[in-house]
């Protein structure tokens, strides 16, 4: 009995941590952009919204009341810049890999605090893996930069090196926030399908902030082990499943509509729907209004951003292999066996039930969000649209159909939490706020029901 309570409170402990750490850097984040050194115009930003682009920079999202360009002047900029870093690689992990560089022994429970944070696997190559993280991320990062500046410099001249850095931070940690007010406000890269260099960057440094820590410390150990793990060939196999799936949708459905790929040269309509089909997955650029999109293009973008990234990863949504495994329990279920298969390998039950109770909290809080957004709006809003941007908040993803910056106060405060919830887990946070847990060696009676 003693055991069982202190193993459980001790596994609890470090997901309480996490989901502080976010709190606190929002708040912190919060207070500084009410500030009139962060605006443009110098006057003080109301609260709500300060804090609705807190939230929405600490939790990767994207989602935006104000053009993130015309509002905030470089101080402001850089204090969102910062926050998506520090939410994207998650403040933990930041401090134990300082830790770790310092000689400082992370200890049992900073290890453990460490591992929750990095979704690593193994609790004793956790400060291997914390290295890895950020030897990677800033290494990504700067060379996307670096690619980057080689389009915004001829543009922009030295102002160019700013928007490269922030575009580049911003696309690895699959914030979605960017600079380029300057040409149109909300326009994020509406302008570039011409520009396919500048696509491509940004797209590939998604899918690699999108991956998952484990899986980069994986590939990279692929010519020493000679072999990958399940969990990174399923990731790997599902990201280009579906981006092919999501590329090869937008095609058909929005090839001939004017507003979006029908009004785009041939070539550009394959890149944008590349393009449409990273972004969705939770990184929040676009290069096509969406707004426009058909009904059924809303659906797809709807069903790609609630799957969302990799676990460990910057992104958010339910995640790959969590979509993956409820796919093929349906399956196993369908061809009438009793256990869960992937590539030959029985998954374990727990596993299986938390994948469960993810998609069903996560549809929860999608609808919760949704009919929200859709009675307290100021004007009336479709039904597709609210469920859209709820859905965005969510998956952190930050696509928008143009509701954030018109949303009312109500809308306001639920896509905050539900962006806070898309980003800690739909399963983290009611764990945090549990302080009992039902003790495992009670037996207890077996019910029987009819189910189908």
């Amino acid at each position: 009995m003693f055991h069982t309570e202190k193993r459980h409170h001790f596994v609890q402990q470090p997901v309480q941590t996490i989901c502080i750490s976010f709190v606190l850097v929002i708040v912190v984040g919060g207070f500084l952009l009410t500030m009139p050194f962060c605006s443009k115009d110098g006057t003080f930003l109301p609260i709500l919204d300060a804090f609705f682009t807190a939230t929405s920079a600490t939790c990767v999202t994207g989602l935006v009341v104000y053009d993130t360009y015309q509002k905030f002047n470089p101080i402001g900029q850089a204090i969102i810049l910062m926050l998506i870093q520090i939410g994207g690689l998650g403040l933990l992990t930041i401090t134990s890999f300082f830790n770790v560089v310092l000689g400082r022994k992370l200890g049992l429970r900073g290890a453990h605090l460490a591992s929750e944070s990095t979704s690593s696997m193994e609790l004793p190559d956790t400060p291997r893996l914390l290295k890895t993280i950020m030897k990677v991320s800033l290494l990504c990062e700067a060379t996307g930069a670096l690619l980057l500046m080689f389009a915004f410099i001829p543009r922009y001249g030295a102002e160019g090196i700013w928007i490269s850095v922030f575009l580049a931070v911003s696309a690895f940690c699959n914030a979605g926030f960017d600079i380029l007010g300057r040409e149109a406000p909300y326009v994020s890269l509406c302008n570039y399908n011409n520009d396919p260099y500048v696509l491509i960057i940004i797209s590939s440094l998604i899918i690699l902030g999108g991956l998952g820590f484990v899986v980069w410390k994986d590939v990279a150990q692929y010519k020493k082990n000679r072999r990958l793990m399940l969990h990174t060939k399923i990731v790997l196999f599902g990201t280009a499943a579906l981006i092919v799936t999501g590329m090869i949708g937008f095609l058909l459905l929005e090839w001939g509509n004017p507003k979006t790929l029908g009004g785009l040269e041939v070539p550009q309509r394959f890149i944008a729907a590349y393009f449409q089909s990273v972004t969705t997955r939770t990184a929040g650029f676009n290069s096509i209004d969406n707004a426009v999109m058909g009904s059924v293009s809303k659906l797809l973008t709807v069903l790609l951003m609630f799957i969302g990234a990799c676990p460990g990863s910057t992104g958010g949504g339910i995640k790959v292999t969590t979509f993956t495994v409820l796919l093929l329990t349906v399956a196993s279920v369908v061809r009438g066996r009793e256990d869960t298969v992937i590539a030959k390998r029985r998954i374990d039950r727990q596993t299986v039930y938390k994948a469960l109770a993810i998609f069903f909290l996560a549809g929860v809080v999608v609808l919760i969000t949704t009919f929200i957004i859709y009675f307290t709006m100021p004007d009336k809003v479709d039904s597709i649209d609210a469920l859209f941007e709820a859905t965005s908040a969510f998956g952190t993803v930050g696509l928008s159909v143009g509701i954030s910056p018109k949303a009312s106060a109500a809308s306001k405060i639920a896509m905050i939490l539900t962006m806070f919830l898309g980003r800690v887990g739909p399963v983290s946070l009611p764990l945090a706020l549990a302080f009992k847990q039902q003790n495992r060696h009670e037996v207890i009676p077996e019910g029987k029901i009819l189910v189908g």
